[in-house]
């Protein structure tokens, strides 16, 4: 161990259980899935008590811990609250959508995803559009759904996707996010709609005139359980309160809204409590993982070679594909304050860091948040969806398929695009 200006420095071998429990999330579902649902919570705990017992008995510093306990604490209420509120708005629809009413409802979509989060709006809004689709949805349906709604539509607000709320709990402002993401929003969901339009009335044309022609007419809305929005608003309105009272509010909200919202609306979106349960066990073993890995990053940057705005947007977009966006966004976060010798615990460091150093923020957040469309492992939402649509018997593309036939071609110029208008020494924006 080394001595730092905040005591021994951890060994560099406390990274192995964040890298191990990373590896894990990536792999297990896709290569064991039946064997991880069963024992994922096992992997999180065991990984994350060697942390937790090496930092209260060998290094002595309890402090990093506690911190850890209350970020986590207040991301697990903030994700779970939506979760559940959401859960209690069903969305009924009859007819046949035609390709410019899809357009409108993923705009929709991705701007509510920046109030609701991506989860909370993917699993309020996939039901439905396989519904308004169900005569021809194809697999491209799906996908772009995961592309706007699940992921980028999500980068205007720390509500719209967990990484995000991850930085905001760190200290960025609020409305940091709208001000200097709202052009790489308009760019990347306008042309996923435009992509997805062009796709859509092919598919539209192909289908028998009668459903073209009688069907669409007859499209009728209905939705259950809008009592249920005034405690999203809670929700919301608890985000801006000081630590404590944005907690109980938010668990308010939604004890108000579990016990409010009748039994046979959670039935209807076939509501269970698995997916929340997931993302509690296993984000308490990240939170407590990756503690040191957060410290070795911030003091090993300059080590790294990380030096440009375009490598930070690159290296967070590539392995949040590959692994979890939220944590990876943590983890470059921490390097990029390392490299100008700031602290990502410290308030005033962040303040800092944000004002004078906002392009690499910029990079990391659209990053995260892009890339994570890139694979089904890259943002939670994304499996969700593809389990719902499969569970619907709609075809869905395997995860190779996902990332080759459709990420690959159609992401990733965007975000090619992306890096030149913003990252670039030719950059437009920034």
């Amino acid at each position: 161990m080394l001595a730092t200006a905040h005591g021994a420095e951890p060994s560099i071998l406390l990274l192995i259980p964040f890298a191990i429990l990373l590896l894990a999330i990536a792999i297990g579902p896709l290569a064991i899935k039946h064997t991880w649902e069963r024992y994922y919570h096992w992997v999180a705990i065991v990984l994350g008590s060697i942390t937790l017992t090496y930092y209260l008995t060998v290094l002595r510093q309890p402090e990093p811990m506690l911190h850890t306990a209350i970020e986590y604490g207040s991301f697990i209420v903030f994700v779970g609250s939506l979760f559940i509120v959401t859960g209690g708005i069903h969305i009924r629809v009859k007819g046949e959508a035609t390709p410019g009413i899809n357009c409108l409802y993923l705009l929709i979509g991705a701007v509510l995803a920046n109030v609701i989060g991506t989860t909370g709006a993917s699993m309020l809004l996939i039901r439905p559009w396989i519904r308004m689709n169900r005569y021809r949805i194809t697999a491209f349906h799906i996908v772009f759904f995961i592309f706007i709604i699940s992921n980028v539509g999500g980068c205007l607000t720390p509500i719209g996707d967990p990484p995000l709320f991850l930085g905001y709990l760190k200290g960025v402002p609020f409305w940091w996010v709208l001000a200097q993401c709202w052009q790489a929003w308009l760019i990347g969901v306008g042309m996923l709609i435009g992509m997805f339009y062009f796709a859509d009335n092919r598919n539209f044309l192909r289908a028998p005139k009668d459903i073209r022609d009688k069907e669409t007419a007859h499209e009728e809305w209905r939705f259950d359980g809008l009592h249920n929005l005034i405690f999203i608003t809670l929700i919301i309105i608890g985000v801006f309160l000081p630590l404590g009272w944005r907690e109980v509010v938010m668990t308010g909200a939604t004890l108000s809204s579990w016990f409010s919202t009748k039994r046979k609306i959670h039935e209807s979106n076939e509501f269970n409590f698995h997916p929340i349960k997931e993302v509690a066990w296993l984000f308490a073993g990240i939170f407590i993982t990756m503690v040191p890995a957060l410290g070795y990053l911030e003091r090993h940057a300059t080590e790294l070679g990380l030096h440009s705005e375009t490598q930070f947007f690159w290296l967070t977009g590539g392995l949040s594909a590959a692994l979890d966006n939220a944590p990876t966004y943590l983890a470059f976060l921490a390097s990029a304050f390392g490299l100008f010798g700031l602290d990502i615990n410290h308030p005033t460091d962040v303040a800092t860091f944000v004002t004078t150093h906002s392009n690499f923020l910029r990079a990391i957040s659209l990053g995260a948040v892009f890339f994570g469309a890139m694979t089904y492992i890259g943002n939670g939402p994304n499996f969700m969806v593809k389990a719902i649509a499969e569970h619907a018997k709609v075809h869905t593309p395997g995860f190779l398929g996902f990332t080759l036939k459709f990420a690959l071609p159609i992401l990733l110029p965007i975000v090619v695009l992306l890096s030149i208008l913003f990252f670039s020494a030719h950059r437009i924006f920034g």
